[in-house]
C-alpha cells in the first residue's frame, strides 16, 4: 500500500521568522500567531465538519482581504474567499465600473451592510492600514505590477497563474515577496487535489519505474470566452472602463471588443495564447512530483502555428520539447490531437492525469489506491492554506518561486516558437546562452508612467 502524508507547510525561512512581536502592531502580531498549519492535502482526509469552519471569529483575528480584479475569475474567488468566517473582504477594485461596483454589492449583501469600499485604481486602496492580503485576478499582462506594489505596502498575495508576462518581470515578482516576507498563494488549486498527491506518491515511490519522459496536453486554438470574437473595429469605450487603465504597461493600441474582457488572452501584448493560459497550472503538477519546483529546463525548442490575420496573435497550436539536465524530456503539445492532461512515462509503465484529476496507470497496483473518504472540493481547500498560511507565516504549497519556475517553461517555448530556433538556457542565473536576440526577450519594455 502506498503510504499517503500530505506535505504540511514548510519551515518558515530565517527571514521570515517573526520571533521579534515587541517590534510589531497588534494586527502584525495576530498575522504572526500560529493558529493552525497549513492544511494542504489533509483537509480530504479529516471530517467534512473540520472545513469550512463554523465559528465566526472576532473581528481581531479575521484576515482582511482586498480584491484586485472582479471579472468573472475574480468573482469566483470572491465567492469562494468570502465562505470563509476568517476572513473579511473590506475592499474590491476594477477598472470596469460595472464589475467593481457589483462584486462590491455582492460582498455588502452578503454581510449586510454597506462598509465595502469601491475603487478604480488599485494604488488607492493599497494605502490603507487595514489590509492584510490581496487577491489578484487580473490579465496577464497586469499580474506583476500590482503584486510588487501590494508586497511593498505590507499585503500577503493570492494570484492567478502564471507568475508573470515575462521571466524578468516574474524575477523581480520573486524577489520582492521574498525581501518583505510575504505569503504568496498561486491560484494553482489543482495542487491541492488528493489525486495529485496520489499521482506524486506513485511517480516517486518507483512504482512505474524510473521517468523517462512526460507529456503536458494543452488545449489549443483560440476561444470565445466573452463573445466578442470578430469585434476588432476601433471604438470608443464603453462608459465606465478606464481603458486607458485598462492598458496600463501594454503598448497603446485603441480599443476594440475583442481586445478585451475574457478575450484579452489571445493577443501577446496581453496574455500568452493557450500555452500560458495553463501553463502555470500543469507545469506547477509535474514540478511537484518531480522535485524540479527550483530549477528549470537546460534546452527549449519548439514550433508553432499563428493565425493568418485578425487581432489576436497568440499561437493556436504549438509542440514544444523541454530537456533537463537529469535527461529528463517534456513535451508541451497543444494541437488538434493532443490529449489533454499529463501523462508520466516510466521504464515499468505510465500514469496518465487527466484534466479532470482521474488518473489511469499500468502496471495496475496493488493494492490499488484507496478512495478519498471525504472529498472537499479543492479550490476551498487552497483558499483555506492561504488564509492559514497567513497567520501561521509559513511557505504555501504554490510558492512564488515554483510559479516562476513553471512560467519560464511556458515563456522559453514562446520565445522558442517565435524565434524558430532552439534555447540553451542556464536555470541557475536565468540567461538564455549564447543568444542576444532570444536575451532580449526575456522582459519588455513599459508604456509610461508604469515600471517595475
Amino acid at each position: 500500500m502506498f503510504p499517503f502524508e500530505p506535505p504540511m507547510g514548510k519551515a518558515v525561512p530565517q527571514h521570515m521568522r517573526t520571533d521579534n512581536l515587541s517590534a510589531l502592531s497588534r494586527r502584525a502580531f495576530l498575522r504572526s500567531a500560529v493558529t493552525k498549519s497549513c492544511i494542504l492535502g489533509c483537509s480530504w482526509l479529516v471530517p467534512q465538519t473540520v472545513l469550512p469552519q463554523t465559528t465566526k471569529p472576532a473581528p481581531s483575528n479575521r484576515t482582511n482581504l482586498l480584491f484586485i480584479g472582479t471579472g468573472r475569475r475574480g468573482i469566483e474567488l470572491l465567492r469562494l474567499f468570502i465562505d470563509q468566517p476568517d476572513c473579511h473582504v473590506v475592499a474590491v477594485c476594477d477598472v470596469d465600473q460595472d464589475h467593481a461596483e457589483t462584486a462590491r454589492d455582492f460582498v455588502n449583501s452578503r454581510y449586510g451592510t454597506r462598509d465595502c469600499r469601491v475603487y478604480y485604481d488599485f494604488r488607492e486602496p493599497l494605502a490603507r492600514s487595514d489590509l492584510d492580503a490581496a487577491v489578484i485576478a487580473l490579465p496577464l499582462h497586469w499580474h506583476s505590477i500590482p503584486a510588487v506594489m501590494a508586497a511593498k505596502a505590507g499585503l500577503d498575495v493570492y494570484a492567478e497563474p502564471p507568475l508573470a508576462h515575462t521571466i524578468k518581470e516574474g524575477r523581480t515578482v520573486c524577489k520582492t515577496i521574498q525581501r518583505y516576507a510575504r505569503v504568496w498563494q498561486t491560484d494553482v488549486w489543482r495542487r491541492a487535489d488528493i489525486r495529485v498527491l496520489q499521482a506524486a506518491e506513485i511517480v516517486q515511490s518507483g512504482a512505474i519505474g524510473a521517468i523517462q519522459s512526460l507529456e503536458i496536453g494543452i488545449p489549443h486554438g483560440h476561444v470565445d470566452c466573452a463573445g466578442t470574437a470578430g469585434q476588432e473595429t476601433p471604438a470608443k469605450p464603453p462608459p465606465g472602463l478606464d481603458y486607458d487603465m485598462w492598458l496600463g504597461p501594454a503598448p497603446w493600441a485603441p480599443y476594440a471588443p475583442a481586445r478585451v474582457h475574457g478575450n484579452w488572452r489571445w493577443h501577446l501584448d496581453y496574455g500568452g495564447g493557450q500555452l500560458m493560459e495553463w501553463i502555470g497550472h500543469y507545469m506547477e503538477i509535474v514540478q511537484f512530483t518531480m522535485g524540479l519546483d527550483t530549477t528549470g529546463p537546460i534546452e527549449v525548442e519548439g514550433s508553432g502555428e499563428y493565425p493568418a490575420g485578425g487581432l489576436w496573435n497568440a499561437p493556436t497550436a504549438f509542440r514544444i520539447r523541454a530537456l533537463y539536465s537529469t535527461g529528463l524530456t517534456i513535451a508541451i503539445l497543444g494541437t488538434q490531437n493532443t490529449r489533454q492532461g499529463i501523462l508520466w512515462k516510466g521504464e515499468k509503465g505510465f500514469l496518465q492525469m487527466n484534466p479532470d484529476g482521474a488518473i489511469e496507470y499500468s502496471p495496475k497496483l496493488s493494492p490499488a489506491l484507496p478512495k478519498p473518504k471525504t472529498l472537499v472540493a479543492a479550490p476551498v481547500v487552497h483558499v483555506r492554506e492561504f488564509l492559514d498560511c497567513i497567520k501561521s507565516r509559513r511557505m504555501t504549497s504554490t510558492s512564488v518561486e515554483s510559479a516562476q519556475r513553471a512560467a519560464t517553461v511556458g515563456h522559453l517555448g514562446q520565445i522558442a516558437i517565435r524565434l524558430g530556433r532552439k534555447i540553451r538556457w542556464n536555470p541557475a542565473t536565468e540567461e538564455i546562452i549564447g543568444d542576444e536576440t532570444a536575451g532580449r526577450l526575456l522582459g519588455k519594455s513599459m508604456r509610461e508612467p508604469w515600471y517595475l
